[in-house]
């Protein structure tokens, strides 16, 4: 991982993807319950939509236990995959998300996706978005960490891609911003995702708005 310089100005900006740039986190959600019904498993929404965020390999177990992880945790995954799958045509960026990253692109900051998600699904993402991989200094996938949020691994992988030094997060989750922490680094957290700014804040992000269009708006910069 490249050093980080508290001192050192930010010159990379690492983007979650779901509920940040894309309008997916209840896509998600309506994905897993599918899965969790075929299998007579009834969690309740609010429990899945709170998971949504963290990698797909503490989900399951965080929302029906051990056990099941143990027993089905595998089959739910890919039955997951398969129900979200169906649901990608109906991504949607999400309020100025585009204008954001172009315009961090022209500032001159190296811009990096740090998803722990499909690559798959974050290729579909990137096509919603009207980005290509040669926009962007990295992108991520669930293949390139041994460990997912709220753990730091595809922040570091993400970085270090980048060839980045110094980073701000930008998230919409708990997650995103304990992942953050564990980079270390600052995030800045939206509230896109579903999670409520008294949240977010109390997680310990720096500043939290309703989305990314807004910090576009603003001219925010790290």
């Amino acid at each position: 991982m490249p050093d980080a310089d508290a001192g050192a100005p930010v010159d990379t900006v690492l983007l979650d993807v779901d509920g940040t740039l894309i309008d997916s986190t209840y896509l998600h959600a309506l994905a897993w319950m599918r899965a969790f019904t075929a299998h007579d498993l009834t969690p309740q929404w609010w429990k899945v939509h709170r998971a949504i965020g963290m990698g797909g390999d503490r989900l399951v177990g965080e929302i029906c236990g051990d056990e099941v992880e143990e027993s089905l945790g595998d089959t739910l995954r890919d039955d997951w995959e398969g129900h979200y799958r169906e649901l990608v045509p109906d991504l949607r960026p999400l309020p100025g998300a585009v204008d954001f990253v172009r315009g961090l692109l022209d500032a001159g900051y190296r811009v990096a996706l740090a998803s722990s998600g499909k690559a798959e699904f974050t290729d579909a993402a990137l096509k919603v978005l009207g980005f290509g991989h040669d926009d962007l200094a990295a992108v991520t996938s669930s293949d390139d960490a041994d460990d997912s949020k709220p753990a730091p691994d595809i922040l570091e992988v993400a970085l270090t891609q980048a060839g980045g030094g110094r980073a701000v997060v930008v998230g919409d989750t708990v997650w995103d911003v304990a992942s953050a922490h564990r980079l270390p680094a600052e995030c800045v957290a939206v509230r896109s995702g579903g999670f409520a700014e008294a949240e977010l804040r109390d997680a310990g992000a720096v500043l939290v708005v309703d989305h990314v269009g807004e910090l576009s708006r603003r001219g925010w910069r790290p």
